[in-house]
């Protein structure tokens, strides 16, 4: 017997048994999942070593990680998982999670999904792997989407505009404050106390940094004839579901000289009067509601609609239309002069990714169902909440307020214990309030039975047969009469009436998807951009009803499952760094820093150090790094870089010496954004900290440090960690995305905090408040980083830093020779990204950047990182997913466009008329009648052997004109005969 035991194994500590080498000899794991992440096969990365001089790996990790931040041991975290193994744990971790019914509201409301929504775009690759839409011409299918969007919340807000999408909705009323502030320029805000409570807080906290008054308040007591304010801000219908009219308020706020936001919510827009038919200038809110799921809180698409006199303040992308080469209609990013990667600390916002994926799902919806069909909706919850007010009262109890969409607010005639404990048989969830009240919010998941059981809660006798025998659905008591009901058209435009069917809906969601160049097409070679594997094992959680159908203000008991998980992501992503602490609030990587430098801040007020507001940022840094440092009120000042691509030395100690008895941080990239792992890091850090400043460290180039060197462990202090580039949460066009923050001990007391769910558990006495509506962000997303973790394990997760380095450096080598490479790194190679300088073609061929990342859709692929950090230059990151045949493609293809580029140094090639200059060549203009170019079809559109007729991308729309589309601005649908057939 006891043999026998040491052949078949013992249960160890999880439950498995330990396997012995004999039985695993015999029972291989055959769906393990490091070498389906990591492209190259072990024969290539051979061949890859042999042909850049090297042995081993180790040899080219050697050359390029400086010793002395090297962990020189293995994570200690958990080994690797095999894919079903994955997800049967996962599954019994979710199970941990009690999805009640929740009535709680405060902007979150339970929804139906449509399937086709579900599978053709939130489950389908094809939408959740591209990456934002800077190549306009391999982009039009989510562009199209997301001027939908846009036209959907402009049109429904009655406002004359609406930008692609904010984080949530308390961002989106943090960002509406700063346009008041830029606008107007006084430092008070008034705010409702009828505002969500998180909204309310991330406001506050917004304000706090820019020296904003925010003046939480009943308006009935403000007088805003003093004109010393900036704006106004106010909930309709409101927090606790009450109908008012504010144009009044609009009216007094304009003579005041301010701005009127409103939040607001868009099922009760559509047929409820909307913000901008009393004058309202800005309309924010969250889309949620559309087709999204609650997600314990995220992702979802906030909104941000405005008068057409604020469109050059308004925050984050907006999608206009234009034309293209051949004076055809296109769409494009429009203004993208106001973002942070061009005006830095002056941009509007420091926003990089916002929730596109998301606002494409709401779009959808939006298009799924029409106006008659949201309409229909939201009838149907205002019926079913008059059905349980009249229950309600019927039953004893009292409404605090008589006009309502979705939400009433009771006096319980036995109190809220009783209540509450009557919920709880049901296995519901309601919303308490401090006054002893209970709110009750309902939804288009409402059914008989769920009011059956409301009723029950509140000790009603009628039933709701009863109850709708007497109910008089003509009624418009609760619109005032005809002074609240909606009098404008909404969703007007054919889009949203061309959809009826299912089989129309998916053709249609179809040719979207194929006018746009994703993952599942070829690399996506951006610099510090990471496009890397999502796969299909990490994705599947997504849409499990256990984790995605909880509201986020539940209680903390019922989102067990989710506890145990960000446990357990937090311990691995602390191993990964060398950070004490983490936090998941921030739900995007630019979000993320701007919680960094705030924990900063709140860290340093703490300590008696409030003088030290000095922001040290090299010139090379992400262009959100100085637009965050100036949302957190800190002041920038810029640390030069050498010729080699090193921060200068000299030029910090000179800045540090200057500002020693002010400086508060220095932010850094690591490896740097030129692509190189500086040998001074560590002596850079100790520098920053014997001057009195702290080190954020921008997690933007993790994935050239997981397994290798940790950041904590060479001088930094906090850092945020792109979870959607380096830890595989795929970019869904441009985003969602989460930055959460790691932090060493001394900073862990001032995270963010939470009005109603409190994320540090107690320890918030010293927090500088809240970033997101959510406790824990975009917390649906998550289990897609924790099962990259647990199914890479500590070998898996090294050697994909490992491979990182190893293809950049392949292709690095393999280009080198056509073009000038900008940096490199001590040991003359690069990190996991490398920059080519293309500046000279401009002299000798008249070929800028743009005009190689055009030509490149030609051959399939999109454009590297263009003309950033270094104008007239490329950045090239293949990622560890990428093979080597998708490597040598990709260079084949620069090859080949160099050589283009030689036939016109040579005078071979017209100097306007060449492949370059013409690119991209769409189908129409290849298989015209006529064809007057010096060169061939053939060399236009299939320039190279792998670029086949049957595999072949045809970029949907000819060069885009910029300048055209911010000239003639237009970020709405067109008319229908705009389009082209």
């Amino acid at each position: 017997m006891f043999r026998l035991l040491l052949t078949v194994g013992c249960r160890g500590p999880s439950g498995h048994r330990a396997m012995s080498n004999a039985v695993k000899g015999l029972l291989p794991v055959h769906d393990e999942f490091i070498s389906r992440h990591i492209g190259p096969s072990e024969a290539d990365q051979k061949v890859m070593l042999k042909e850049l001089g090297f042995k081993h790996i180790e040899e080219l990790i050697n050359k390029t990680v400086p010793a002395n931040i090297r962990l020189n041991r293995l994570l200690d975290i958990q080994p690797s998982k095999g894919e079903h193994e994955l997800l049967n744990y996962l599954r019994k971790i979710a199970d941990r999670n009690q999805a009640w019914r929740s009535y709680i509201g405060m902007g979150y409301y339970n929804c139906l999904v449509p399937h086709c929504i579900l599978r053709n775009i939130f489950e389908n690759p094809g939408w959740t792997t591209q990456y934002t839409p800077y190549q306009a011409e391999i982009a039009q299918g989510r562009l199209e989407s997301l001027l939908n969007y846009q036209t959907m919340v402009a049109d429904i807000t009655g406002l004359d505009i609406a930008n692609a999408s904010l984080l949530d909705e308390g961002t989106a009323a943090a960002e509406a404050m700063s346009l008041c502030i830029r606008y107007v320029r006084r430092k008070k805000i008034y705010c409702s106390d009828k505002v969500h409570p998180q909204t309310i807080a991330v406001v506050k906290t917004r304000a706090s940094a820019m020296g904003v008054r925010v003046i939480v308040t009943d308006f009935k007591d403000v007088d805003l004839s003093k004109k010393d304010h900036s704006g106004v801000l106010f909930q309709y219908p409101d927090t606790e579901g009450r109908i008012e009219d504010f144009a009044t308020l609009v009216e007094q706020c304009h003579k005041g000289g301010g701005v009127a936001v409103c939040a607001t919510d868009l099922l009760a827009l559509t047929v409820l009067k909307p913000p901008g038919e009393f004058g309202v200038d800005v309309a924010v809110g969250t889309s949620q509601r559309f087709g999204v799921y609650l997600n314990y809180g995220g992702p979802h698409a906030g909104f941000f609609a405005v008068k057409d006199k604020f469109i050059r303040l308004v925050p984050g992308r907006m999608v206009g239309v234009t034309k293209d080469s051949a004076g055809n209609m296109a769409y494009r990013l429009a203004l993208q002069t106001r973002e942070q990667h061009i005006r830095r600390d002056k941009a509007t916002s420091n926003i990089c990714t916002a929730q596109a994926l998301l606002a494409n799902i709401s779009a959808m919806y939006a298009v799924y169902h029409g106006a008659e069909g949201l309409i229909n909706i939201a009838t149907k919850v205002n019926n079913a909440t008059r059905l349980l007010a009249a229950g309600v009262t019927g039953g004893g109890n009292q409404l605090q307020h008589d006009k309502f969409f979705d939400t009433i607010k009771v006096i319980p005639k036995s109190g809220v214990k009783m209540v509450k404990k009557r919920a709880e048989e049901k296995k519901i969830n309601l919303r308490y309030f401090d006054d002893d009240t209970v709110g009750v919010s309902l939804d288009e998941t409402i059914e008989r039975q769920d009011l059956c059981d409301l009723l029950f809660v509140f000790e009603c006798p009628t039933t709701v047969e009863e109850l709708a025998e007497s109910f008089d659905a003509s009624s418009d008591a609760f619109f005032y009469g005809d002074k609240f009901k909606r009098n404008i058209d909404l969703l007007t435009h054919p889009v949203f009436k061309s959809y009826r069917s299912e089989a129309r809906l998916v053709r249609y969601m179809k040719a979207l998807e194929n006018k746009d160049i994703s993952l599942v097409h070829s690399m996506i070679p951006l610099g510090s951009c990471t496009m890397k594997l999502n796969s299909t094992t990490e994705m599947m959680p997504c849409s499990w009803p256990k984790l995605v159908q909880l509201h986020p203000f539940v209680p903390v008991e019922q989102a067990q499952g989710y506890q145990r998980l960000f446990k357990e992501l937090e311990k691995d992503l602390c191993e990964i760094t060398g950070y004490d602490k983490i936090s998941f609030q921030p739900n995007s990587g630019a979000q993320g820093e701007y919680a960094g430098l705030m924990t900063i801040m709140s860290y340093l007020k703490n300590t008696g150090q409030e003088k030290r507001k000095v922001c040290l940022i090299p010139v090379s840094a992400h262009g959100t790094n100085p637009a965050s440092a100036q949302m957190a009120g800190m002041q920038v000042q810029v640390i030069n870089v050498t010729p080699s691509g090193d921060i200068d030395m000299d030029h910090l100690k000179e800045m540090l010496e200057k500002h020693k008895e002010t400086v508060g941080c220095m932010m850094i990239t690591y490896p740097s954004t030129n692509g190189i792992f500086e040998d001074s890091i560590r002596e850079m850090c100790e520098l920053v900290h014997h001057y009195g400043g702290q080190i954020y460290l921008d997690g933007a180039n993790m994935n050239a440090q997981v397994g290798l060197c940790r950041p904590g462990d060479y001088g930094s202090d906090v850092s945020h960690i792109n979870l959607h580039k380096t830890f595989c949460i795929p970019h869904g066009g441009g985003g969602p995305g989460m930055g959460p923050i790691g932090v060493k001990a001394h900073l862990a007391p001032f995270l963010p905090s939470h009005p109603i769910i409190d994320p540090l558990e107690g320890s918030t006495s010293r927090s500088f408040g809240v970033v997101s509506a959510a406790p824990w962000g975009s917390s649906a997303i998550l289990p897609i980083s924790w099962a990259y973790i647990q199914m890479m394990g500590p070998r898996g997760l090294k050697k994909a830093t490992e491979v990182a380095i190893l293809n950049a450096n392949y292709m690095c080598h393999k280009l080198k020779d056509h073009y000038s490479i900008l940096f490199y790194g001590n040991g003359r190679t690069v990190a996991h990204e490398f920059i080519i300088d293309v500046r000279d073609l401009k002299k000798t061929a008249n070929i800028e950047a743009m005009d190689i990342a055009k030509r490149l859709q030609d051959y399939g692929f999109h454009a590297p990182t263009v003309s950033w950090p270094v104008t007239g230059s490329l950045m090239i990151e293949p990622t560890e997913s990428e093979d080597k045949d998708e490597l040598d493609r990709f260079c084949q293809a620069m090859i080949n466009i160099r050589r283009e580029i030689a036939d016109i140094e040579k005078g071979i090639s017209d100097p306007e008329m060449n492949p370059l200059k013409m690119s991209p060549h769409t189908q129409r203009v290849v298989c015209s009648s006529t064809w007057d170019r010096p060169y061939s079809r053939e060399q236009a559109a299939f320039p190279a052997d792998f670029v086949r007729p049957e595999t072949k991308l045809w970029p949907n729309v000819g060069r885009i004109d910029d300048a055209y589309g911010d000239t003639n601005l237009v970020c709405t649908c067109p008319p229908l005969s705009s389009y082209v057939d």
